[in-house]
């Protein structure tokens, strides 16, 4: 049952989890909608869309949460069980209001109170045991527990409520139909039902029931200009597009066959069954769908990434160069497509093309501060082309980012050595090569 209203919540207490315990999903059309579907939610909120990150994270269950920063973690079931975009807004609105409100600073507020209650109780429970009253002592214990939890759950109820109303604050202060939200908590209201889950057990659940919320929510939403203003139609393709994508890419290709069957001959069918295909080890059918997309629309940036990605990963670098090189163009080096174009680039093992990767690949991670692939790609590049001091730069910038403080500081001294003195690139691997070191330092501290 726990894991139940876990998933059922869009709640602060999976942000005590941290999002490394499960895959973060990257993609260029992904990422770009979910910007622009957050953007005025995050003006409205009054912070900057260019502070605001919505990052998808690969996981079933429909759930949400910030967990510190100006991050919000999106479960990919939540985008498999919505049927709109303004769905799914809904969501990023209730979760800028956690960002908003503070709520993971103050939800450490509320949690060490209950440890303390948890600790108070304990010691008492040993106090009773040591005086001869063993059930004393576990009812003791049991009791201070169960105060503990109810404190938190209270707690994190009212910062969930605070949310609700936020979200649909923003929702009307950014002209967005709060419809979409109304019908998600509608979703997540039938899952209590079938589960049995009722307002008797509010006092046990880290958030209002959805019955509650729905009630709490309505006037506020419906009273507004925005409630009857059509939700944005290209804004729902774009949607419908990732769903299917990410259908195609994340569930087994079984399941993606049934939901999107060879009888379905739209946009969005092709986009999953081209992943599917292509996961199941066809290549053939999956290049067939890649086919069917661009014939539909030739210029489609997505399309070509696609295409190139799988004849890529197919084993065939050379004919991914040409869609991938024009989904780069006509994306203007969007940071992932880029990444891609220069992987391939490389694989064809031709130093004709290492020039062209390498400006690739360094812009890529000019644009996009978290890309260890990128920085991998880009110190092979420069292996074959002979820097070999770049090439232990890109290791420590990539080592650094994936926390492998060891490597980063040996990688980036190595680098310093190489690289002229005071220059930016020397100027850059000093300053991992200290960072590292310091916090492989303060490790040691610690453990001593």
């Amino acid at each position: 049952m726990k894991k139940l209203i876990g998933a059922l919540a869009l709640s602060l207490l999976a942000a005590v989890q941290p999002a490394t315990a499960q895959s973060i999903l990257r993609d260029a059309e992904t990422e770009s909608l979910l910007a622009d579907m957050s953007a005025p939610l995050v003006k409205a909120a009054g912070l900057n869309p260019r502070d605001v990150k919505v990052v998808l994270i690969n996981d079933e269950s429909i759930n949400a949460f910030v967990a510190g920063g100006q991050v919000v973690y999106l479960h990919s079931g939540t985008i498999h069980n919505a049927d709109t975009a303004n769905e799914v807004q809904g969501v990023i609105a209730h979760e800028l209001g956690h960002i908003t409100g503070g709520h993971v600073p103050l939800g450490d507020r509320a949690i060490k109170p209950a440890l303390g209650i948890q600790i108070l109780s304990l010691a008492l429970g040993i106090a009773a045991a040591a005086a001869g009253s063993g059930e004393g002592a576990a009812g003791i214990i049991a009791a201070g527990q169960q105060v503990a939890l109810a404190n938190y759950l209270a707690f994190s109820r009212a910062q969930e409520a605070s949310a609700d109303a936020a979200g649909a604050k923003y929702l009307n202060a950014s002209g967005i139909t709060g419809r979409g939200y109304l019908s998600f908590f509608a979703k997540l209201q039938k899952l209590e039902n079938r589960y049995g889950i009722t307002r008797q057990d509010n006092f046990q659940l880290d958030h209002p029931v959805s019955s509650e919320r729905i009630a709490n929510l309505t006037e506020t939403l419906e009273a507004a200009p925005a409630w009857n203003k059509p939700a944005d139609p290209e804004m729902q393709i774009r949607f419908l597009r990732v769903k299917a994508k990410l259908a195609g890419y994340v569930n087994e290709p079984p399941r993606t066959l049934i939901e999107y069957p060879l009888t379905d001959q739209s946009i969005y069918a092709h986009y999953a069954r081209a992943y599917a295909y292509h996961k199941g080890g066809y290549p053939q059918k999956a290049n067939a769908e890649t086919d069917a997309l661009i014939k539909a629309a030739p210029d489609d940036p997505y399309f070509l990434e696609i295409k190139g990605q799988i004849l890529l990963e197919s084993g065939k670098p050379r004919e991914a160069i040409v869609p991938l090189r024009e989904a780069t163009l006509a994306t203007n080096y969007q940071p992932l497509i880029a990444t891609t174009f220069g992987h391939a680039l490389i694989a064809t093992e031709d130093k004709a093309n290492y020039a062209e990767a390498e400006k690739a690949l360094r812009l890529a991670v000019a644009r996009d501060d978290d890309n260890p692939f990128a920085w991998y790609q880009l110190g092979v590049v420069y292996e074959l082309r002979g820097d070999q001091p770049r090439a232990m730069l890109a290791t420590a910038e990539r080592a650094s980012l994936t926390g492998d403080l060891r490597t980063a500081a040996y990688s980036a001294r190595v680098a310093m050595n190489g690289l002229p003195q005071n220059s930016n690139d020397w100027i850059r691997a000093q300053d991992i090569a200290l960072t590292a070191q310091n916090q492989l330092d303060d490790q040691k501290g610690k453990k001593r």
